[in-house]
């Protein structure tokens, strides 16, 4: 018999660690069915996915076909649904990344590769404090959202009142945060602290000058904080870098890229896929660190090899 995890909790501290085990049978999940209000993909047997949100006593069309939305709601989800002309779909909530790909949009929005890995190597952490610059179409904020959980807050800056309202409206629809704070305003000019000037845990930014942001942000972070911004070219990494290098406050400066291919794999048939996501940005981060130790390493550069990973320490440890 399966043990279920599901009795009292072990506080320590205030913080609860875990749950005492007990023998009892696991819960059965809850099933999913489509409703009102909800957002949902349709998806065709090529895997192309179209959106739209249901509504009761309306009708959507599709290539001269059409389907009933009061047919769709009440299905469970993932229900294959079939269209006037006999056309079958399946009827889907979307992931994450399937949302962003397919939401209203003002500002070009990061695709789903770069998501996933900015909270990882942000190290966004449930009840943080995230400053976002760049809000967008919101989709970096939807990702900051779900990794800083209902204890933490992002607070995000956008000048543009056509790329709020976007923003606005794609969060709420697919997330409905009570702990995101908005303000029309430009970082350039600097970041103001929340009313309790508690220090921010992390500063995220998506805009085209991040360097421009860098001493506010040196300001605004606490010590051991971590500093993220992403630019899609070379000239807009290399000035970031720099300016991040000249505020002394900043250590461990990284920089890299991310590239997704995908495989096909059919039987004993096994490649790459002809098209993959390749270059969509350059992420660089830093830790806000006491100077003296952590700077930067000009003899490394002088040197022309590249290595200022650490690696090489990493790997004589392991062999210890």
């Amino acid at each position: 018999m399966m043990i279920g995890c599901y009795g009292s909790q072990i506080p320590y501290q205030g913080i609860a660690l875990g749950c005492k085990l007990r023998n009892e049978p696991p819960r059965m999940p809850v099933m999913s069915t489509l409703s009102s209000g909800d957002r949902i993909h349709l998806v065709d047997h090529k895997r192309r996915q179209y959106a739209l949100t249901l509504k009761a006593g309306e009708t959507y069309q599709f290539s001269g076909q059409k389907i009933a939305h009061d047919a769709l709601i009440g299905r469970p989800d993932g229900s294959i649904v079939t269209l006037s002309g006999g056309k079958k779909m399946v009827a889907l909530r979307p992931t994450f990344g399937d949302y962003v790909l397919k939401m209203p949009r003002g500002a070009q929005v990061l695709y789903p590769k770069d998501l996933a890995i900015i909270p990882m190597w942000a190290d966004i952490y449930p009840g943080a404090r995230v400053f976002e610059a760049g809000t967008g179409s919101g989709a970096l904020t939807m990702a900051l959202l779900r990794a800083v959980g209902p204890d933490g807050v992002v607070v995000t800056y956008e000048i543009r009142d056509d790329f709020a309202s976007t923003a606005g409206a794609n969060i709420s629809r697919y997330i409905n945060p009570t702990n995101l704070l908005s303000f029309r305003k430009s970082a350039y000019e600097g970041i103001d602290l929340l009313d309790d000037h508690i220090p921010f845990d992390r500063v995220v930014l998506d805009l085209p000058e991040p360097w421009q942001v860098v001493p506010h942000a040196a300001a605004a972070l606490r010590s051991g904080g971590i500093y993220l911004s992403f630019v899609p070219t070379v000239p807009q990494v290399m000035r970031t870098v720099e300016a991040l290098e000249r505020a002394t406050v900043f250590g461990m400066i990284e920089t890299f890229e991310t590239l997704l291919r995908t495989w096909s794999v059919q039987g004993r048939s096994v490649r790459p896929d002809h098209r993959m996501v390749a270059h969509s940005g350059f992420i660089t981060v830093a830790r806000k660190v006491e100077p003296g130790v952590l700077g930067p390493r000009p003899e490394v550069e002088a040197r022309g090899d590249g290595d200022v990973s650490g690696t090489d320490e990493i790997e004589e440890d392991l062999h210890a």
